[in-house]
């Protein structure tokens, strides 16, 4: 730190001769890691005697306007080594940066310091980062890193438990996260129905998940944005690594395709343990495979290009007659320009298509299923001052809905083609947003985003007597699909519905002192899409549908304040934050409801509304050769679906008595504690070692708590919804990383994994049934459970 002062002193005195008066410049460029050329997203580019900076974008551009003068920049990213540079600025400068890995910290005391106080000031909040180092260390089922389970363990996030797909944000349901990968929509997030997610982790570059203050250029949906950017491709040398594992293996390869100008990355899983089913005499299949492919092309010093993609399928088949393939395929063609130094712009065109089918040889059918969208998007960022940075931009996404067409899968099958009917919708956005440092202690984040959703035209629609789908029986005090008046046929031409939102964001920060600061933000979020689901996770075989005339959209307000603390020089850090969260339209599901090959899902579907409060707490670690974090949430998530919302709700009586009598009652992925404990630690240059445990409160269900006799039949009697809860759930997980030593000499360097999964072997349940015991005829309750303990050893290389 030293060596540093004297040119700090002279920055400072250079700068305290300035005048307001002076003409300012901007220092622009991008910043990239030295060994591959791959761009970093939010390195921070800071002004020490300014108290000022700016952090790169997603694709590692940064800008900032300074008066003339002479100034110390401090570039710096976690796990990089600091740069720190005297510059002139007399004019418009252009400064590229490579960044070298980290030999070993630096003692950067009053730097530090400077620098995080600039992060406490951000109004940005509710965000969690994690770097794909940090994912990798985090013990999982099977040895194989993910993304998906990797995110669980902060604070705010939960998913159904053991085997279930998806995760729930802050008493949100799953269908309510936005996940994108490289800006594509992912409706599917998971592999063999949970156990593993979409995402390869050799390929991920960024993985930043948004729990409220989200930014206003995301919309869609109202719980949470998962944002995952793939890696751009090694434009130096060729590089490849993989990893073999207990039941998959990866492999990926890049390398430059014109050196330091254009690269190209392709990556690889696939999982192999249904190979070994037929040594035990099984005759089923389940497995999956996914591709990620990337190219970029320096044009020149102001345009890129990008394409990228993603292909994935999973197969569950029992004895060839029952055959399940669903997936995600993805494409995207992205041009980076800029137009000055101050103003940033990226189009993207986007394509995604999920899939899902099912072969039925045992009935003689095919089934097949899905959602298709085509987005275009433009966007721009400003670097108006070094105070004043502006996002605007317009994106418009065409989507087609295929609820199923059922196929004869042969000629004496006796099936008859039926297509159900497809559903079309549009949805337009353009907002703003605003990043404005006030003073030296406040600075606000705030924007608006406009959405209109259009429901398109189909070949048949139902009519209802007073525009309602779903009649109430007042004497059986139970609800039933109502039978339509008539059928018309609105031609693809016409439009069904139109919904139009303003969806107002802002957030802001106030510094206490250089440590610590509070922050609020309201977030306003429109979602017009619905997955059709009754369980508690989501499956390939859900069906989503679009708003429209019978199914209002989603809308949400969300409020949070929070208190942000560094301790020690940053190797401490503290977060803590209240939410409050209002949803309305949340739909459910009259008692009953068939959701599978439906035409008419308006007939089980009542509209209600939700509500999520909580506090959150965060520990973190973030050097030393001890790092990790503490994460604690104490919340509640409720939904209530009363008959009749509002005495402007048409067509409905006052009679009804809605889901749960109208009362509130618990969501299915209500969590009222969820503790996370990671850590890892560095015990020498061979051997590290991480755990992580967990401990949720039971997920709500329901129990029978009655029975009658019926035609010498026991039929069992429940009460209202989701009272009962299924044990508290909770696991210990332990990994070690060796890495030989003679890697240093090795042009293939490796590492071994050993993982234990569930280290005392408890069996969650994943359920819990009630029977009548043959023998005794006595009622049982009988315990379902995932998984005990599981070893495993993976083998990760890399050339």
């Amino acid at each position: 730190m030293k060596g540093y002062l004297p040119f700090i002193l002279i920055s400072l005195l250079c700068f305290s001769f300035s005048s307001w008066g002076q003409q300012k410049f901007t220092l622009s460029g991008s910043i990239a890691e030295s060994r591959s050329n791959e761009t970093l997203i939010g390195v921070t580019v800071a002004i020490p005697e300014l108290g000022t900076g700016v952090t790169t974008n997603e694709y590692g551009f940064y800008s900032i306007t300074l008066p003339e003068g002479t100034y110390t920049i401090l570039i710096s990213y976690l796990g990089f080594e600091d740069i720190l540079q005297e510059i002139i600025l007399t004019e418009n400068r252009r400064i590229d940066y490579l960044l070298e890995e980290e030999a070993e910290q630096l003692e950067e005391v009053v730097v530090t310091e400077n620098v995080e106080k600039m992060d406490i000031r951000k109004p940005q909040m509710s965000v969690n980062t994690l770097s794909v180092g940090t994912i990798k260390k985090i013990p999982v089922i099977l040895g194989e890193a993910d993304v998906i389970k990797s995110i669980l363990l902060l604070p705010g996030v939960t998913n159904a438990g053991e085997g279930a797909s998806g995760f729930n944000v802050r008493g949100g349901a799953a269908d309510q996260n936005l996940i994108l990968l490289d800006e594509a929509i992912i409706f599917n997030s998971s592999h063999l129905f949970g156990f593993f997610s979409v995402f390869n982790p050799d390929a991920i570059k960024d993985v930043k998940l948004y729990k409220g203050g989200i930014p206003a250029r995301y919309g869609g949906r109202v719980s949470s944005v998962l944002d995952i950017f793939q890696k751009e491709g090694n434009s130096k040398e060729f590089k490849m690594n993989g990893g073999i594992g207990a039941v998959a293996s990866r492999l990926l390869v890049e390398g430059p395709i014109k050196k330091d100008k254009a690269a190209f990355l392709i990556g690889g899983r696939a999982s192999y343990a249904h190979l070994f089913l037929p040594l035990f005499d099984v005759d089923n299949t389940a497995y999956f495979y996914d591709l990620n492919t990337k190219l970029n092309y320096r044009l020149n010093d102001k345009n890129n290009i990008f394409l990228s993609g993603y292909f994935g399928r999973d197969v569950f088949g029992i004895n060839d007659s029952f055959v399940n393939t669903y997936g995600n395929t993805v494409g995207n063609f992205r041009w980076n320009h800029l137009f000055s130094d101050k103003l940033f712009s990226n189009l993207s065109l986007i394509y995604s298509d999920y899939y899902y089918g099912l072969k039925l040889d045992f009935v003689g059918f095919n089934w097949n299923s899905g959602i298709r969208n085509f987005n275009i998007k433009y966007d721009l960022k400003h670097y108006a001052t070094d105070k004043l940075q502006v996002n605007y931009g317009i994106n418009n996404v065409y989507y087609q809905f295929n609820p199923g067409k059922i196929e004869p899968s042969n000629a004496e099958s006796g099936i008859i083609e039926e297509q159900l009917i497809q559903k079309y919708a549009n949805e337009f956005a353009a907002y703003v947003d605003f990043e404005h440092r006030i003073t030296d202690n406040l600075s606000l984040g705030y924007g608006l985003r406009f959405s209109h959703f259009m429901r398109l035209g189909q070949d048949e629609l139902n009519v209802y007597a007073n525009n309602n789908p779903v009649e109430f029986d007042p004497f059986l005090l139970i609800y039933k699909e109502a039978e339509p008046i008539d059928v018309i046929n609105p031609g693809r031409g016409t439009t069904l519905s139109n919904f139009s939102n303003f969806e107002p964001r802002v957030s802001l920060s106030y510094t206490l002192n250089e440590t610590s600061s509070v922050k609020a933000s309201y977030t306003r979020l429109a979602q017009y899409l619905h997955l059709l689901s009754n369980t508690s996770s989501p499956t390939p075989l859900d069906v989503w549908t679009p708003s429209g005339p019978f199914t209002k959209p989603q809308l949400l307000d969300q409020y949070a304040f929070g208190y942000f603390k560094n301790l020690k020089d940053g190797d401490y850090s503290v977060e803590t934050e209240v939410f409050y969260k209002d949803v309305q339209n949340r739909i459910d599901y009259i008692d009953g409801a068939n959701l599978i090959a439906n035409n008419a899902i308006e007939q089980v579907i009542l509209n209600g509304e939700a509500r999520a409060y909580g506090l959150e707490f965060l520990l973190r670690k973030n050097e030393g050769k001890l790092q990790g974090w503490l994460a604690y949430t104490l919340s509640k998530s409720e939904q209530r679906t009363p008959g009749r919302a509002s005495a402007a709700d048409d067509g409905r009586s006052n009679l009804e008595s809605g889901i749960n009598f109208g009362n509130w009652y618990n969501t299915p992925y209500d969590k009222t504690h969820d503790v996370s404990l990671f850590v890892n630690y560095d015990v020498n240059e061979k051997w590290s070692v991480s755990s992580n445990f967990t401990y949720q409160t039971g997920q709500p269900t329901n129990y029978p708590i009655g029975q009658f006799e019926f035609q010498d039949l026991t039929v069992p009697y429940y009460g209202l919804r989701n009272t009962q809860r299924l044990p508290a759930y909770n696991r210990l997980d332990l990994s070690a990383t060796l890495t030989p030593r003679k890697n240093k000499n090795k042009k293939i360097k490796g590492e071994w994994v050993f993982s234990l999964y569930n280290v005392y072997n408890r069996r969650n349940a994943a359920s819990i049934s009630f029977r009548q015991n043959d023998d005794t005829g006595v009622n049982e309750a009988v315990r379902t459970s995932i998984f005990g303990i599981v070893p495993a050893v993976t083998y990760n290389f890399k050339l």
